[in-house]
């Protein structure tokens, strides 16, 4: 799933092409595509594109008169479309721009999750956005010490949760967890301000590195492309200390730590009950 660096980049890149095109048509291209409706999304016909912006792992067009709210979730691009067939492969919705221009929302596999809100006022207040932690990258070792304390769990499922915090998914949790020398399974209220401050620092250098990646791109990048020095790197080196890169694997997804770095050396077992997840 693209996280904060993928969405926040091709929010700019969608925002330097498009911003000020006036919305001549919105249409919602499969069933479930439009998650509102009030307002309609006729309303923002007629309406330039003010900006583009990313909350969390979410895209915002901001039309002035009301805002649409596009979650990719795993398989979803949203992408200009030249060639505006009549039933685009994965078609979710389609923005038709002046200019003889367009957008749209694609959607790869079956699950079909990724959709539109329109909203009218601030998105902030309102579905989708209402239960968004702040955004990871926004915050301070004290007031990440904060959220730590006051949200009992494991690092990991904390780092992912995006009440708590908005914008990293699993590979980020794996690799602010490796960069900041931490168990991805601690319990969030036995870290310290040390160990705050060591998330902090990690959290802005992994958000970083994922965007001056994206931003070289011309377009979001794919899950296996992007950098990192644990996820999806099972059996390969650890790039700091040359120990192998091991995984928690679980049904639809795996943590991935180093243990020369992370865990004292310690091997974790492959479920959470173990006795060296600490």
């Amino acid at each position: 799933m693209p996280e904060l660096p993928e969405v926040r980049a091709h929010a700019e890149r969608l925002d330097r092409d498009l911003a000020g095109a006036v919305l001549t048509r919105f249409t919602p291209l499969s069933f479930t595509a439009l998650k509102t409706f009030d307002p309609a999304p006729d309303v923002v016909v007629d309406h330039p594109l003010a900006y583009v912006g990313q909350r969390g792992k979410h895209l915002l067009l901001d039309f002035g008169v009301a805002t649409f709210v596009v979650h990719l979730m795993q398989g979803g691009r949203l992408r200009p479309d030249p060639k505006r067939a009549k039933k685009p492969r994965g078609g979710v919705a389609r923005w038709e721009l002046d200019g003889d221009r367009a957008l749209l929302l694609t959607e790869a596999g079956t699950e079909r999750k990724a959709g539109v809100w329109v909203v009218a006022g601030d998105p902030e207040a309102q579905p989708p956005l209402d239960h968004l932690g702040p955004d990871a990258d926004a915050l301070d070792a004290e007031a990440l010490l904060a959220l730590l304390h006051g949200n009992r769990g494991r690092l990991h499922g904390f780092l992912r949760d995006q009440r708590t915090l908005a914008g990293l998914g699993r590979r980020l949790a794996n690799e602010v967890c490796h960069r900041a020398r931490l168990s991805p399974f601690a319990s969030t209220p036995k870290l310290d301000a040390d160990d705050a401050a060591r998330l902090v620092e990690a959290i802005g250098a992994c958000v970083a590195e994922g965007l001056a990646f994206e931003r070289g791109r011309d377009d979001m990048s794919a899950s296996k492309d992007r950098p990192g020095a644990v996820h999806h790197r099972k059996g390969e080196p650890c790039p700091d200390c040359g120990d192998e890169v091991r995984t928690v694997e679980y049904r639809a997804y795996e943590v991935a730590y180093c243990a020369s770095c992370q865990t004292d050396g310690k091997v974790l077992a492959d479920n959470t009950t173990s006795k060296f997840l600490k």
